[in-house]
């Protein structure tokens, strides 16, 4: 549970010392850590990520601002604690009372490393007399914290600020849809490389086991050397999920095959298009109408069931891609929904017979441009099954003998077969947004339409005509 979506970077008023603004159905509010840790003992999550204040006003930020904001992100950290410690003291068998959330706490600092280095040595320094008694038996604020957060949309931001003409016109995006077209993948590049030191900063002084987790990454090389150079634990999945609003099918595998086409059976022609720098797309821009009578499965990467079935290659393969739009089958059993849906028993089936063919890219792209929202129910569920993999794939190569070292050169492997710069998020951008007009203009032209047929010999019909 967050007070504020991670992944929205639109600017907002300054917060106050008692308050952080945050966006809501009701356009922006101001936010007490009172109320927030009242929120969160109310909602029960399993984990809340603490207030912080971090700001979301035109960067750069003085280094004053910067001060304000480390002494009130740890002063508002001290206030949740203490809301959970009075929780466990009213619970009568001294355990942390069922479902009370595990506290998570967002490092502030922004863009500057000593900053992000003084916030994180105030999480493991000894407390002062007051806060000790407030927060006995606590001798640090990280006693209390169960892992640590970065969002890396503020980050960015203040990145952007420094270099504007070497990053996307709109920092925050794969969250708000830029309507204009990213130049370039340059700057996503360069600043994945800049997270590296902020992040470590942050971590430095703090301790190794507790769960690291990092919001609004933008690609798998993104998490790769977040995974390697700072020893992250837990990514979102918005990317993947974004993908399938601009009409991506994600078609990408860690580790990498050494052959275009490997043991799977898959067809080295259906793979994803090979830009000029010699590298692979991470996906199929199916807005494309290069896709229109392209009748393979979704990704090259993977089989589908079907396949897999006639070529007996067992159903639990990791080859195999086990999402609904790859893999989809039928229902075990019909769903009444009253007693007029009432059928004659049907023969049963093996769970072979089950198994349907996959949809296929030319499927998905005549469903995009006919604006049919299963479209994107199809390309999430597959984005999200392909990330699954990937991970998979990561945890599979670290518990090898020397996790590592491995990982670190399956890692270098996948950076050299898929494009970094993602030119195809770039492309599926404009032609998303192309479609989307076409849809406003042919509603308008329909309604247009409409109304002139409803006035056909009235005499509106007869002023126009005298006109």
């Amino acid at each position: 549970m967050s007070a504020r979506d991670p992944f929205d970077g639109r600017e907002m008023p300054a917060n106050g010392k008692s308050h952080v603004c945050v966006y809501c159905v009701r356009g922006v509010r101001k936010l007490s850590p009172a109320s927030w840790n009242e929120y969160t003992a109310t909602c029960n999550p399993d984990y809340a990520i603490t207030l912080s204040d971090t700001p979301f006003t035109a960067s750069p930020h003085s280094q004053k601002r910067l001060t304000k904001s480390l002494e009130r992100s740890a002063a508002w950290l001290a206030d949740s604690l203490k809301a959970a410690l009075t929780k466990f003291a009213a619970s009568s068998d001294g355990l942390p009372p069922t479902g009370y959330p595990s506290l998570l706490v967002h490092m502030a600092g922004v863009s500057d490393p000593q900053a992000r280095r003084a916030f994180a040595e105030s999480l493991v320094e000894p407390l002062e007399t007051v806060d000790r008694d407030r927060l006995e038996p606590l001798n640090t604020l990280d006693e209390g914290v169960a892992g640590y957060v970065f969002d890396l949309v503020p980050i960015r931001m203040a990145l952007s600020a420094r270099c504007p003409a070497d990053v996307l016109a709109d920092p925050s995006d794969l969250l708000v849809t830029n309507p204009e077209p990213a130049p370039t993948g340059a700057g996503d590049v360069r600043h994945s490389r800049d997270f590296v030191g902020l992040l470590q900063a942050s971590l430095q002084p703090l301790p190794a086991e507790k769960p690291r987790t990092v919001n609004s990454t933008r690609s798998p090389h993104e998490m790769l050397q977040l995974i390697l150079d700072v020893g992250i634990d837990l990514f979102d999945a918005h990317w993947a999920q974004r993908a399938a609003d601009i009409g991506i099918a994600l078609d990408f595998k860690f580790p990498v095959s050494d052959a275009p086409t490997d043991d799977n059976h898959n067809d080295a022609s259906s793979a994803p298009r090979i830009r000029a720098n010699g590298k692979q797309d991470i996906g199929h821009n199916l807005y494309n109408s290069s896709y229109a009578h392209d009748h393979s499965r979704l990704a090259s990467a993977f089989l589908d069931a079907a396949s897999a079935q006639a070529t007996s290659i067992p159903p639990t393969d990791s080859s195999i891609c086990k999402c609904a739009a790859c893999s989809p089958r039928r229902p075990s059993a019909h769903i009444s929904h009253s007693a007029v849906d009432a059928m004659p028993a049907q023969p049963s089936r093996s769970a072979s017979d089950n198994i349907l063919p996959p949809y296929t890219r030319s499927y998905i792209h005549h469903l995009l441009h006919t604006h049919e929202m299963s479209s994107h129910a199809l390309l999430v569920m597959h984005n999200l099954a392909v990330l699954d993999a990937f991970f998979a794939g990561v945890r599979a190569v670290l518990a090898r003998t020397d996790g590592q070292a491995e990982l670190r050169h399956e890692a270098e492997k996948f950076m050299e077969r898929y494009d970094e710069t993602m030119v195809v998020f770039d492309e599926a951008k404009v032609e998303w947004r192309e479609v989307e007009l076409a849809r406003g203009k042919g509603r308008l032209a329909r309604e247009k339409a409409k109304q002139h047929e409803s006035t056909i010999g009235t005499a509106v019909d007869l002023e126009q005509a005298d006109s």
